[in-house]
C-alpha cells in the first residue's frame, strides 16, 4: 500500500480556504464547524501573493503564522500554496513587460488570473523568491504536510506571443534541432515558401492571413508545455531546498488541453486534479470517471488526490446547475473508487465579492443549517469510516489511449470534418466500456502495453514509427487492439506517412486507408453486419484497402457503400481491429461485443446506470465502491461488509436509489 502523504492519516477531507477575504473571528467560527464537518486538510494561500508579499522582497508573514497556528491548534493540517497564478499589481506595474499577449496581438490586462508570461525572466526570479521564502518559513510547521505550487497551469492562459516568450521559443527550437537545416525539414518549410536562414526570422505562431504551419504550431504548443512546466520545475526545486514534504500541483484532466500531464506526472510527488462537472451533460458522471481515470494514470497508478470539485453549482458555464441530494455524495466516492485518496472542495466558505460569488462552496451562503452543508458532514463522516481504503490501488485490464501532442495536432485548423473531435470519439468508446463495468487505465501508445487485454485507440491521429511498432508488437504478443477511425495519419512533425493514411499499423490492421470520406452535415448511412439489423452510422466513411484484414461490417450506403467499415485481422496472437465510422449506441454495443471474445473479457451484467470499480489494499483487502445513478434502486452482486451502513452483503446487496455502497471482503 502506499501512502502519499505520511503525515495525514486517513482520507484526505477539506478545500481551498481562503481566509484573507474574512475576520480573525470568522477565523475562528470556521475552524470550529471545519471540526464539526470532519475537514482535516485545507489548502491556504492560493491566491495570497499581494498579501504576503508587499512589494518586491518585502514579506509580511504575520497573518498566515497566525493562521496555521490557529489550524494546527485545531487539529487542522496544510496543503500549504505558492501564490504564483496571481502575481500582484505592484509587479505588473514594475514589469509590465511580463503581461501576456495572445496569438491575436492584444496585451492581458491586470484584474484576473493567470495573466503572466511564463517566460518572462523577472516573472520567474519573482516565482522561485516567494517559494524559497515561504518553504524557509513554513518547512518546519507542523501543520504543513503538503505543498501546493501555483494553481490550475495553463487555465485560462496557456500560450502567450510576448518578445519574451517569443525568445525563448526561438532558443527552444535551437535545442531541439541544433541546425536550420533540421528545423526547415521538420516542419517542412518548402511548402508556401516558409524556408528560415537565420533562426532571428523564426516568430511565434501568431494570426497570419491564413493558415499558419501547422508542425510549428505543434512545436509551440510542445514550447508552451515545456515552459509551463520550467515553472513548476523552479518554485518545487525551491521548496525542496527547505522541506522533505510532498509537492503537488493542481491539474485539470480531461478538462484542458495545455498541459502534457504524463510528462507533469513524473515531476510531481503525488497527482492532484480539479474536476467539476459539465452542467449540460446529463451523464456527466461518465466525464467525471474519465478525468479520475486519468489522474490515477498519469500517476501511475498510485493514489492521488481531488485538489478540487464543487458542492454544487460552479458560477462560469452558460447554465450553472445545482447537484441534487446525494450527488456531492456520488461524485466524490467515485472519485475515491478511481484511486483517490484525498476528497477537496473548492473552496471551504463561499467568497461575498469577486468573480467566483455565486460558486458554490462547504459552507455556502445559507450557512451552517443549509442541507449543502448537512451533506459536508455526512461526507466527512463517511470519509472517516473509509480511512482503511487509503493506500489501496485500482487494477485495470484495458488500456485507452490518450496522447496530448496528437490532440494538439489534430485541433488544428483544415481536417477533413469539423464534426470528428478527439474529446468526442474518447467519450464514446470509453462510455461504452463504462456501461459494460470495464475498469480502464490511459496510456500512451509507446508505454508498455503487455498487461492489458485490450488496448483502445478512439483517437490516435498523429502516431510515431516507434509507437506503431509497439502497437504491432503488442498485437502480435496475444493483445487485441481496437483503433478508431483517422487515426496513425501523421508523424511526430504533423505530415502525412509514407505509404498513406493507417500505414505504420498495416501489419497490426490487415488495410491502410487509400482516401477519406466525410459525410456531409446530419447525414448517416446502415451498416451491413451478419447479425445486427439496426447499426447506424454518421460524419465519416473511408475508403479502405485490405491487406489481410477480414471485413465484419461494410458500408450499407453513403460514398463507401458496398466497401469494408470494420475489420478484424489476426497478428501473431492478437487481432487488430479497425472502424471506419462513427457507430451508433447499438453499434458500439455491438463492436465490443465482438471485441471482448477477442480480448478475452467479459462485460458485466450490472443494472443500467450502476458502476462498481474495485481497489485492492494489504492483507488481501478488496474495496469494491459501487455508485447507484439512477432513481430506483438496484441489486448488485456482492459479499462483504457495506463500510458505510455497516450492513452485511451475503450475495447480493441492494444500493438505494441515487446511493453509494463500499463493500470490503477479502481474496
Amino acid at each position: 500500500m502506499t501512502n502519499a502523504w505520511p503525515d495525514l492519516r486517513g482520507i484526505a477531507y477539506g478545500g481551498d480556504y481562503n481566509p484573507e477575504q474574512w475576520s480573525r473571528e470568522t477565523w475562528r467560527e470556521d475552524v470550529v464547524l471545519m471540526r464539526e464537518a470532519g475537514v482535516n486538510l485545507v489548502s491556504v494561500g492560493i491566491f495570497s501573493w499581494a498579501l504576503i508579499e508587499t512589494a518586491e522582497g518585502v514579506f509580511d508573514f504575520e497573518w498566515l503564522d497566525e493562521l496555521l497556528d490557529l489550524l494546527h491548534e485545531n487539529g487542522i493540517r496544510v496543503d500549504l500554496g505558492t501564490p504564483t497564478a496571481s502575481p500582484p499589481a505592484w509587479f505588473f506595474a514594475a514589469h509590465p513587460e511580463s503581461r501576456v499577449i495572445d496569438r491575436e496581438g492584444r496585451v492581458m490586462g491586470f484584474g484576473s488570473r493567470g495573466m503572466v508570461s511564463h517566460s518572462s525572466p523577472a516573472y520567474r526570479e519573482a516565482i522561485v523568491r516567494i517559494a524559497d521564502a515561504l518553504a524557509t518559513r513554513y518547512a518546519q510547521h507542523p501543520a504543513v504536510v503538503l505543498w501546493h505550487v501555483h494553481n490550475e497551469y495553463g487555465a485560462p492562459v496557456g500560450e502567450d506571443y510576448s518578445p519574451a516568450s517569443v525568445a525563448a521559443f526561438r532558443g527552444w527550437l535551437q535545442k531541439k534541432y541544433a541546425t536550420l537545416d533540421a528545423l526547415n525539414a521538420a516542419w517542412g518549410t518548402a511548402f508556401w515558401g516558409q524556408h528560415y536562414t537565420a533562426w532571428e526570422h523564426i516568430g511565434a505562431p501568431a494570426i497570419s492571413a491564413s493558415v499558419v504551419n501547422p508542425a510549428q504550431r505543434l512545436d509551440f504548443a510542445r514550447f508552451t508545455d515545456h515552459q509551463l512546466r520550467e515553472c513548476f520545475i523552479a518554485e518545487r526545486d525551491a521548496i525542496r531546498a527547505h522541506s522533505d514534504k510532498p509537492i503537488t500541483t493542481n491539474f485539470m484532466a480531461n478538462q484542458t488541453w495545455t498541459c502534457d500531464l504524463w510528462a507533469w506526472g513524473r515531476e510531481v510527488d503525488v497527482v492532484s486534479d480539479d474536476h467539476y462537472l459539465w452542467a449540460a451533460d446529463e451523464d456527466a458522471h461518465i466525464g467525471l470517471a474519465i478525468a479520475a481515470d486519468l489522474s490515477r494514470s498519469v500517476g501511475g497508478g498510485k493514489p492521488w488526490i481531488l485538489m478540487e470539485h464543487s458542492t454544487s453549482a460552479v458560477n462560469w458555464q452558460p447554465r450553472n446547475i445545482a447537484k441534487r441530494r446525494g450527488e456531492m455524495k456520488r461524485n466524490s466516492l467515485t472519485h475515491l473508487g478511481r484511486g483517490a485518496d484525498g476528497i477537496l472542495f473548492f473552496q471551504w466558505r463561499a467568497g461575498r465579492s469577486g468573480a467566483e460569488k455565486f460558486h458554490s462552496a462547504m459552507l455556502p451562503h445559507a450557512g451552517r443549517e443549509s442541507r449543502v452543508f448537512r451533506e459536508v458532514t455526512e461526507l466527512g463522516a463517511d470519509l472517516a469510516n473509509l480511512a482503511e481504503v487509503q493506500g489501496s490501488t485500482v487494477e485495470a485490464e484495458v488500456a485507452v489511449l490518450w496522447d496530448f501532442e496528437s490532440f494538439w495536432a489534430q485541433d488544428l485548423e483544415w481536417r477533413p470534418s469539423e464534426d470528428v473531435s478527439h474529446a468526442a470519439q474518447i467519450r464514446r468508446f470509453y462510455e461504452q466500456l463504462w456501461r459494460d463495468g470495464i475498469t480502464c487505465d490511459f496510456a500512451l501508445p509507446g508505454h508498455d502495453l503487455s498487461k492489458y487485454k485490450l488496448v483502445v485507440a478512439p483517437a490516435q491521429y498523429l502516431l510515431s514509427q516507434a509507437d506503431a511498432a509497439n502497437l504491432t508488437a503488442y498485437v502480435e504478443n496475444g493483445g487485441t487492439l481496437l483503433v478508431s477511425f483517422f487515426s496513425a495519419i501523421v508523424d511526430e512533425n504533423d505530415a502525412v506517412h509514407a505509404g498513406g493514411f493507417v500505414a505504420p499499423l498495416r501489419d497490426a490492421l490487415g488495410l491502410t486507408v487509400e482516401e477519406f470520406l466525410p459525410l456531409r452535415e446530419g447525414e448517416s448511412h446502415r451498416l451491413d453486419w451478419d447479425g445486427e439489423d439496426a447499426v447506424v452510422g454518421d460524419v465519416w466513411q473511408e475508403d479502405i484497402a485490405l491487406s489481410g484484414a477480414e471485413v465484419i461490417a461494410n458500408f450499407g450506403g453513403g460514398p463507401g457503400e458496398g466497401e469494408p467499415a470494420i475489420t478484424r485481422h489476426r497478428h501473431g496472437s492478437g487481432a487488430g481491429w479497425y472502424v471506419g465510422t462513427r457507430l451508433d449506441a447499438a453499434g458500439m454495443k455491438a463492436l465490443f461485443r465482438e471485441v471482448y471474445a477477442d480480448a478475452g473479457l467479459t462485460a458485466s451484467a450490472l443494472p443500467a446506470g450502476v458502476e462498481i470499480v474495485t481497489r485492492r489494499g494489504g492483507d488481501d483487502a478488496v474495496y469494491r465502491i459501487a455508485v447507484n445513478h439512477t432513481a430506483d434502486a438496484a441489486e448488485i452482486p456482492a459479499v462483504g461488509t457495506d463500510l458505510l451502513s455497516g450492513a452485511e452483503a451475503g450475495g447480493t446487496f441492494t444500493i438505494a436509489a441515487g446511493g453509494v455502497a463500499v463493500i470490503r471482503s477479502t481474496d
